[in-house]
């Protein structure tokens, strides 16, 4: 009978990796300089904070921030899971025809490349009687871009020797599909969605900027915003510290996401011993 070493013995050897520990040390490092130059400068808190103040700041002022951190999550996990699903889909619609992907890619490229911004208003605008609509529209339309991108470049490089062997055994279209193309595409698509996890908390938090929704359902970036106007700039780095710390929180997410999904067969996540 062969036993298996259980995975929490190797917790302690993964904590003290140069991957764990490097970008550590090199924070540790960035706040001690930044409390140095503060203490040495003297520089007044709403000018720059130092981060003693700034963690203070945030156990003062955590349920009033944590609150409106879950405004702006709940945002960006749905804007997410829709970019998520239309983009897949999406891509998949443009290889089943190449004059589909050359009559609608370039619209999506437009719609990626102008500025949010821009469009933010007018979406709040239409959207008038839903704000919680809008701004899920708003961070949609930055996310969803790469997920299409990348799928569809995934779905596209399919080795031709398996396409060519599927065809000889003249497998349908969708039996190419469901058992060629997209598990070809995987890496691609887990690699589209770490992508689009942090642009949708872009989306979701420039969204909020535009909008200027406050009241008990304010986001994260409301009240960064009245933060900044009332020069209460410890209480704006600690929104700003909540808002990073869950985009790093989302990352680490779908990385890890990713590495259980291609961790058992595909060469970008199994690791090999020389």
């Amino acid at each position: 009978m062969v036993t298996r070493r259980p995975k929490l013995k190797n917790l302690p050897t993964k904590l003290l990796s140069p991957d764990v520990w490097a970008p550590v040390l090199v924070g540790i490092l960035a706040l001690v300089l930044w409390d140095i130059l503060v203490r040495v400068t003297q520089l007044p808190p709403y000018i720059l904070p130092g981060p003693i103040l700034v963690l203070q700041t945030l156990f003062t002022d955590w349920r009033e921030l944590f609150a409106s951190l879950l405004v702006t999550l709940q945002i960006t996990v749905v804007a997410f899971i829709a970019a998520a699903i239309s983009g897949l889909l999406i891509a998949i619609l443009f290889t089943q025809s190449k004059w589909i992907e050359r009559s609608l890619f370039p619209y999506a490229v437009i719609l990626q490349t102008t500025p949010i911004v821009a469009i933010a208003p007018l979406i709040i605008l239409w959207l008038k009687n839903n704000t919680f609509a809008a701004l899920v529209v708003c961070a949609w339309i930055v996310a969803f871009f790469p997920i299409v991108s990348n799928t569809t470049l995934g779905l596209n490089s399919v080795d031709r020797n398996l396409l060519n062997l599927f065809q000889l055994y003249k497998a349908s279209r969708w039996q190419t599909l469901w058992y060629l193309r997209l598990p070809s595409a995987m890496p691609y698509f887990l690699g589209g969605l770490k992508i689009s996890g942090g642009l949708s908390l872009i989306g979701a938090v420039v969204a909020e900027f535009v909008a200027g929704t406050g009241g008990a359902k304010a986001g994260i970036a409301y009240r960064i915003l009245i933060s900044s106007y009332n020069l209460q700039i410890p209480r704006m780095f600690a929104a700003l510290l909540l808002t990073t710390g869950l985009g790093v929180l989302i990352f680490v997410s779908l990385s890890a996401l990713s590495d259980f999904i291609l961790g058992k067969w595909h060469e970008s996540a199994v690791k090999q011993e020389n």
